[in-house]
C-alpha cells in the first residue's frame, strides 16, 4: 500500500515546481530528486522545494548538508518530515 505522505509530497513537488506532464507515479520513492535525469531538478528547484516544505509542514531544513539528506529521495523526505515536522 502506498504511503499517503509520499503521495502528498509527490503532489507538492509537482505543484511547486510546475512539472508539466508528470504524475506522482512518475516519481520513484527511492531515486534521487536532485540531479536525477528523470526529473531534471537542479539547485534552484531544491531551494523552491525546501521553501514550500518549510511553509507547508512548519519544519526548518537548516544547512545544505541537512537539505541534501532530506531531499535525497521522496522516501528520505518522508522520513525527515516524520522525524521533524509536528503532525506529519
Amino acid at each position: 500500500m502506498a504511503d499517503p505522505l509520499n503521495l502528498e509530497l509527490k503532489n507538492l513537488i509537482i505543484a511547486t515546481l510546475k512539472l508539466q506532464g508528470v504524475t506522482p507515479g512518475d516519481i520513484p520513492d527511492d531515486e534521487p530528486l536532485i540531479g536525477s535525469p528523470q526529473l531534471g531538478l537542479d539547485s534552484i528547484d531544491a531551494l523552491e522545494l525546501v521553501l514550500a516544505i518549510e511553509k507547508k509542514y512548519g519544519v526548518k531544513i537548516g544547512n545544505s548538508e541537512e537539505s541534501r539528506a532530506a531531499l535525497a529521495s521522496v522516501s528520505a523526505l518522508t522520513g525527515f518530515l516524520r522525524k521533524n515536522a509536528p503532525g506529519a
